[in-house]
């Protein structure tokens, strides 16, 4: 079957080390932040909403259309038909913070006085739907749930709709604001979260992720459509992978097979072979399981010690459905600078782990080549993306 190529021609992040891509990337060269959770630091609204709009969206979708906004600034008119754009946003929960905030209304005041947007505000489809109507695309709008794949199935289902034909362009990413009372208590119940604070990926003395939020919009275009259109190209999509493990609720599967399989997969989605592959942004959420499979996987997949790897939840901490949204645009501009920044707060890899080739204590140089970006969530849903450098 004949695949039109994909490229990315805009991408945007609020996060809580910095909010627009360049700010964003500078803050994962930076030391990481001390606060817990990590939130974004809060922002003017009213470059993108008016006083009404704000009031009847959850913070989830702030954030989602404040970088999906920038992204299509970047992009420039994508001069397509309605029909023909799509807008594919993931999310772990969606509006958490509305849905808490309202059961706590009905149980103090009665449930006559829960709000009439409850159901809009919390619906984990939202952003997607609010971005379309935003700007008019009339293309497929869809939302994924899937814990912290749900970025990377977005951003590739996406690609796929252009390669296979049925859209021009998608804009696509995650968002997530689930730091709640409930939603990081049932981190910190379940023993997910780092007793200590720290977000150390592959670190010997790795206990756990720092919850986060945040967002991430990227721009997807079919390639002859953005170069007759002269667009500024970032990056490529060469290809995408999902599995799933068919195994624990929350443990990653036993030897990273799942992982494996995926990563595997994935490379013969972008027609490419392992040694091909310069960098990996790995999901490196600083829990021992997942690192230790990640870890494994990754040896197996690119032998020992194989391509670049580095995890950026020491800096942004870990942002759920948003995550690889994150850090697929952190790959994008790591492209544009040539840069893999270092994995924040670890200081000593676990002896215990297979060997990886870890960037860690300062940014590595790097001459952009074949670049994967790992999610995986629980359910054990894994979602493996490769890019490559933006066309000659």
């Amino acid at each position: 079957m004949s695949q039109r190529r994909v490229v990315v021609t805009g991408a945007d992040v609020v996060s809580c080390c910095g909010i627009g891509r360049e700010a964003f990337f500078d803050g994962l060269l930076a030391p990481a932040p001390t606060e817990r959770p990590r939130r974004v630091p809060e922002y003017d609204l009213s470059p993108y909403f008016d006083r009404k709009e704000a009031r009847r969206l959850d913070r989830h979708a702030h954030l989602a259309l404040t970088a999906a906004i920038e992204a299509l600034k970047q992009s420039g008119e994508l001069p397509y038909e309605p029909l023909r754009i799509g807008t594919l946003i993931g999310t772990g929960v969606g509006g958490m913070r509305t849905f808490e905030e309202q059961v706590q209304v009905g149980l103090e005041k009665g449930e006559r006085r829960i709000s009439p947007f409850l159901v809009p505000m919390m619906m984990a489809n939202a952003s997607s739907a609010n971005i379309s109507m935003r700007f008019g695309f009339q293309g497929p709008s869809e939302t994924t749930v899937t814990a912290c794949a749900a970025s990377n199935q977005s951003i590739g289902n996406a690609a796929n709709m252009i390669r296979w034909g049925r859209c021009d362009a998608v804009v696509t990413g995650g968002t997530e604001s689930a730091l709640t009372t409930a939603g990081m208590a049932g981190f910190k119940n379940m023993t997910a979260l780092s007793n200590e604070g720290i977000s150390r990926p592959f670190d010997a003395a790795r206990d756990g992720f720092i919850q986060a939020e945040g967002a991430g919009a990227i721009v997807l275009e079919e390639y002859e459509g953005a170069k007759a259109r002269g667009a500024t190209i970032l990056a490529e999509v060469l290809g995408y992978a999902t599995t799933a493990d068919a195994g624990h609720i929350t443990a990653p599967s036993e030897g990273g097979r799942g992982a494996i399989d995926c990563m595997t997969m994935a490379l013969q989605d972008a027609g490419i072979e392992p040694s091909d592959v310069t960098y990996v942004n790995a999901h490196g959420t600083s829990t021992p399981l997942n690192d230790a499979a990640e870890a494994m996987a990754i040896t197996k997949v690119f032998g020992a010690p194989g391509p670049k790897v580095t995890s950026i939840k020491g800096v942004t901490g870990h942002a759920l459905g948003a995550a690889g949204a994150l850090e697929a645009i952190s790959v994008i501009e790591s492209m544009q600078r040539g840069l893999i920044p270092p994995t924040a707060g670890t200081t000593a890899v676990d002896p215990e782990l297979p060997q990886i080739d870890l960037v860690i204590g300062e940014a590595a140089e790097w001459t952009p080549g074949p670049a994967i970006s790992n999610s995986f969530g629980f359910g054990g849903h894994n979602a493996t993306l490769v890019f490559g450098p933006p066309p000659s």
